[in-house]
């Protein structure tokens, strides 16, 4: 069906609504072009549709027998104004602003795409403002963590501040290019329309939420990157890294969780907010809109009155044309002042509650930046960490809230001046009005015809009496006119919440069938340690949560460009709802013919109900298809990061089991050089027994230096301590033993600690020199006793020896795991069981003799 026979059977063309995209100051300049139309045949609805139709016929170049006549002053209002009638109601435009201030929007030629637009930014701040706080949440955890599991020396807190110092700065840079990018997704591009169309919305929506997605999968190799590295950076056992990797995942997970809490109930505020600014944007409409029907019903008694003169035949019909003219220029001219001076004032207004929010958003980052400073200087964080993450989220979250209370009551302190502001200049307008009317029916009329002063008078009466029906009838069309809208926003609170609904299952859903997913794995391998398993489970959950919170914001921004999509059909659909008030309101007046046509207009209400359901159903179906795309991309980076996980999981249990196959292999081994070493005529008593005794002089060695190493490295430590003590003494009396107990105690802390870490490494420096003693004497009997060595490829590479299999004729070790990543490592203690070689061997050595 081609474009043209589309739009022919649509009920609803497309309404003009491209706009400049210079923010508010744009929307302030449509209305100084103003809406000053003379009256004419018909209702105000039904002219604007006929306006709407007639564009739109001719656009498509219809025939010209389905033209309607075009007024020459909207024509050359639409060409001022720049508007412009798109074909596609994909494409329709809408506003982008840059300042926050609902009372804005009714300047605007549909204030619901305002308001939506709105809504995106606000959902985009609310990401912000989150992702700000879990990393400053990540710094806090990082902290604690360091302090709990790792040693505490004061000469190590320049490395515990080095290293947080380094994560924040990354985080810092990290931010900075995700705004740099996201700057760069609202810039035009050159050559660029100055109008910003829906489809270029949903684009520049699209890449941000890209971009946002690209950022938690960075921030995710991030974190993976730097529990690998941090063992490396603070020198600690692997068994310690993994114990602090494991509570970074853990504690970020239940962040993670308190973040998701808040964004949904926050989600929802936003949602109220934005409700809130399109109820008091449509109000500020009413009240603008009056001075316009305030003309028009004031023409139209004048023009009745002039009328009764005319057939009274007291006034000529050119009479009567000049006059109505001289009228309709006056009181045009007087609106056009007043929307003028509306524009100007408002503006005034507008840019002193941007300063004056500004000005208070700073005093208030101020203040907040010293409370969090002030709590995290009182706070304990390791004596429970848990509550003191729940504490900090609760003083940040409460900082959230008072921002956006102050710009709520900002956006409705500028509302009232707003208002304020209409109905002082609406009570200046009548006040005009009126005097126009006295100066034509007191002082033009009396010269232009032989009426009297009181004839005058009295038909100025009638002429306001009629004004005053007419009004009459105005305010109850516009009372009717509110009870629709606030109907229609109810049915869209209503739509917003099965959107949430909808969002939640599909949440939970996701939830359950990748928790489902990765039992079902971790339960198909089997065999891995319980600690390993926990850890795989929190470090999936940690990125799930986090997955699942930035798809749930993308759902709200989803179900919002659904909005902004049917937003033209719901005005249209709205305003046809209005003129069948309008004509059933008069329908106690009407003719049979004119039932038939209200009976006709009830039945059109009806079907184009119906088509509005079932277009939005298709969108609504449509972009939850885009959604769940989106969530399966998010699904696959997920998946990414839990197969690598699951890779390093599986090869480090591969390495301890090929560990302790070496281990079981050594032993093999000795056994089958003890045995070939008894049997070989080329190794005798006197041979054994020099390289026993070789053996246990360099073991006697190795133990004598360890000795001396140990206590000159205690009594270096002692002499540390005594001068620390002497200092703590002199410091203590200048202080009057107020510090005197808590330095004691840190002192003698911090010497047993430094005591330890001296004896574990040289008790280190001691294993291997017993183990390297232990392959010496070893090597050096295989080759007394012609025997070629069979250790593992990796033991063998060390000491640069080629790797050949042990044959004997009684014993054939077992072969070699294939694939073996390497030796032992600190956690395996069966690494030094080969250290009873020695022995056997000296019982061999008697046998022989």
């Amino acid at each position: 069906m081609s474009p043209r026979c589309f739009l022919v059977r649509r009920p609803f063309p497309d309404p003009p609504l491209f706009v400049k995209k210079d923010g508010a100051h744009g929307l302030l300049k449509h209305l100084e072009s103003g809406e000053q139309t003379p009256s004419g045949s018909g209702t105000p609805s039904r002219r604007r549709r006929r306006r709407r139709e007639a564009q739109a016929s001719k656009d498509l170049g219809m025939p010209e027998e389905c033209e309607l006549s075009f007024d020459s002053n909207i024509t050359a209002f639409a060409l001022k104004a720049k508007v412009v009638y798109p074909i596609n109601q994909k494409f329709r435009p809408l506003m982008q602003y840059k300042a926050p201030p609902c009372a804005v929007f009714f300047f605007s030629v549909d204030i619901n795409l305002c308001v939506y637009s709105l809504h995106l930014k606000d959902l985009l701040r609310l990401d912000s403002a989150l992702r700000q706080e879990k990393h400053m949440m990540f710094i806090q955890i990082l902290k604690m963590s360091l302090l709990e599991l790792l040693p505490k020396k004061k000469s190590d807190d320049e490395l515990y501040q080095k290293i947080l110092s380094q994560q924040e700065k990354d985080l810092e840079e990290r931010e900075k290019e995700l705004q740099s990018k996201l700057s760069d997704t609202e810039q035009p591009a050159p050559g660029d329309s100055e109008y910003l169309s829906l489809a270029e919305v949903e684009r520049k929506e699209r890449e941000c939420a890209e971009q946002l997605t690209d950022n938690m999968e960075a921030f995710w190799r991030w974190l993976e990157s730097l529990q690998r590295s941090l063992g490396d950076q603070v020198k600690c056992s692997s068994t310690r890294a993994r114990q602090l990797a494991q509570t970074l995942t853990d504690r970020m997970a239940d962040t993670e969780h308190l973040l998701r809490e808040s964004q949904d109930a926050q989600a929802l505020d936003t949602l109220e907010r934005t409700l809130a600014r399109e109820h008091m944007a449509r109000m500020l409409e009413c009240l603008r809109q009056q001075v316009q029907e305030e003309v028009k019903c004031r023409l139209a008694a004048i023009s009745g009155g002039l009328e009764l003169l005319t057939a009274e035949g007291r006034l000529s019909r050119q009479q009567r044309e000049e006059l109505l003219t001289q009228q309709h220029k006056a009181f045009w001219e007087e609106a056009e002042r007043f929307s003028r001076e509306f524009v100007q004032r408002g503006k005034d207004l507008v840019r002193a509650s941007l300063a004056h929010q500004e000005a208070a958003v700073g005093r208030l980052s101020l203040a907040d930046n010293e409370e969090r400073r002030g709590f995290l200087a009182e706070a304990q964080p390791t004596a429970d960490p848990k509550a003191f993450l729940k504490a900090f989220h609760r003083v940040l979250e409460r900082q959230r809230l008072t921002r956006s209370h102050l710009e709520e009551m900002e956006d409705i302190r500028i509302t009232e001046a707003m208002v304020g502001l209409c109905q002082e200049l609406y009570q200046s307008t009548v006040g005009m009005f009126q005097r126009l009317v006295e100066v034509l029916f007191l002082q033009t009329l009396p010269g232009v015809t032989s009426l009297s002063q009181a004839e005058c008078d009295y038909l100025r009466q009638e002429v306001q009496e009629n004004t005053t029906r007419h009004l009459e009838k105005s305010d109850c069309f516009r009372r009717q006119q509110w009870k629709l809208f606030q109907d229609a926003q109810e049915q869209e609170k209503k739509l917003w919440m099965e959107e949430q609904a909808l969002s939640a299952v599909l949440q939970t859903h996701l939830q359950e069938d990748h928790q489902s997913i990765i039992h079902g794995v971790l339960g198909r391998l089997g065999g891995l340690s319980e600690e390993s398993t926990r850890g795989v489970l929190q470090g999936h959950g940690l990125l799930l949560q986090s997955a699942l919170r930035r798809l749930a914001l993308r759902s709200c921004a989803i179900a919002t460009l659904a909005r902004m999509r049917l937003s033209g059909k719901k005005s249209l659909f709205l305003e046809l709802r209005e003129q069948h008030a309008l004509e059933q309101g008069s329908s106690h007046c009407l003719d049979e013919h004119q039932w038939q046509l209200l009976k006709a207009l009830e039945a059109r209400v009806q079907e184009e109900a119906g088509r509005l359901e079932y277009e939005a159903q298709q969108m609504r179906l449509q972009l939850h298809q885009q959604l769940l795309a989106e969530a399966r991309e998010s699904g696959r980076l997920l998946q990414q990061h839990t197969e690598r996980a699951l890779g390093r999981v599986l090869l480090g249990h591969a390495r301890n089991s090929a560990t302790r196959s070496r281990a079981l292999e050594r032993e093999d081994f000795k056994a089958a050089l003890l045995e070939a070493a008894v049997e070989s005529v080329y190794v005798t008593a006197a041979g054994a027994s020099r390289l026993v005794q070789t053996y246990y002089q360099q073991v006697e060695q190795v133990v004598q230096d360890h000795e001396e190493k140990k206590l000159r490295q205690l009594r270096a430590v002692q002499g540390l301590q005594d001068l620390l003590a002497w200092g703590s003494w002199m410091l203590s009396q200048q202080k009057r033993f107020l510090a005197q107990f808590s330095q004691h105690q840190h002192l003698r802390l911090d010497t047993g600690k430094q005591r330890a870490r001296v004896l574990d490494l040289l008790a280190g420096q001691l294993e291997s020199q017993l183990q390297e003693a232990e392959r010496t004497f070893i090597s050096e009997l295989a080759a007394l006793a012609r025997v070629p060595l069979t250790e593992s490829k990796a033991a063998t590479s060390k000491r640069g020896l080629p790797e050949k299999p042990l044959r004997t004729k009684r014993k054939k070790p077992p072969p070699r795991e294939r694939g073996d990543p390497g030796g032992p490592n600190d956690e395996d203690p069966d690494a030094r069981s080969h250290l009873a070689a020695p022995p056997s061997l000296k019982r061999a050595e008697s046998d022989r003799q």
